[in-house]
């Protein structure tokens, strides 16, 4: 586990302008990016330097989020970016066309009909847009009854999490972690070579998968033991300072490298 020492700020955004052509990796690792409260604002829109930063990061991208599968497909698309996407926390892969779910949607299924027949209210409204693409597992916004919840989890044998934004009921057995093994498998990566960024509890299993990884600010405690960094920086601000370190890591580098040649 990390150490909880927050590091020093890196400061400033990443030097987009200088970030190489996107045939040129140039020495940069793929990221795993955890989507709300990570790429977002403290008002929980998506921050409008994501979709400058991030089609010009020259290795793959892949956003990890429990949100439902078409929410980060639709945001690879208006980012302009390769669909590569871990949804559902797991339940969903989705990279270069390869697709897979994993995880059982009808226990899942079963257990939110107890819940609702023990008066419970997963508490999006009729439409639940929430949940009305969700393949693999149901979220619950947090003025749901927890306590019911997680007796209903118990009793049907279902994982729970608690993302800071909704609660899951999910199969056991999957996670982010898990699926970013498959996305790396499917893009030809180590799964090592990736750095991911996150702030929830979901978000841990993803940074024992990765070689490193960084928690903002706004992170719960969980994803702040899991992470090898914690930022001074919250939200977007912490992302953009975990890819700061990134590029003056590889600028570093590369100037070595250049001496070394001499």
């Amino acid at each position: 586990m990390a150490d909880l020492d927050s590091d020093e700020s890196a400061g400033g955004d990443p030097a987009v302008d200088d970030l190489p052509a996107p045939d040129d990796d140039a020495g940069l690792p793929p990221l795993a990016l955890d989507i709300d409260g990570t790429l977002t604002t403290p008002s929980h829109a998506v921050d409008p330097r994501a979709f400058e930063v991030l089609p010009q990061w020259p290795a793959p991208v892949v956003l990890a989020t429990g949100k439902a599968f078409p929410y980060p497909v639709a945001l690879c698309h208006f980012m302009g970016i390769p669909e590569r996407v871990v949804a559902e926390n797991g339940g969903v892969l989705c990279v270069d066309g390869h697709v897979r779910f994993e995880g059982d949607p009808e226990q899942v299924r079963r257990a939110v009909a107890a819940f609702e027949e023990r008066g419970g209210d997963l508490g999006w409204g009729p439409a639940d847009t929430t949940n009305r693409w969700r393949e693999t597992e149901v979220a619950a916004r947090q003025t749901a009854d927890e306590a019911l919840l997680r007796e209903i989890a118990d009793e049907f044998d279902l994982g729970f999490l608690d993302t800071q934004y909704a609660y899951h009921l999910t199969s056991r057995g999957v996670s982010k972690g898990r699926a970013l093994r498959d996305a790396a498998e499917v893009l030809g990566r180590d799964t090592a070579a990736f750095i991911a960024v996150g702030d929830s509890e979901n978000d841990a299993s993803m940074f024992e998968a990765v070689g490193e990884s960084y928690a903002p600010a706004n992170a719960d405690d969980t994803a702040k033991r899991a992470a090898d960094h914690v930022l001074d920086e919250g939200f977007m601000d912490g992302t953009l300072a975990a890819l700061d370190r990134v590029l003056r890591r590889a600028g570093a580098d590369a100037g070595t490298d250049g001496e070394q040649d001499d």
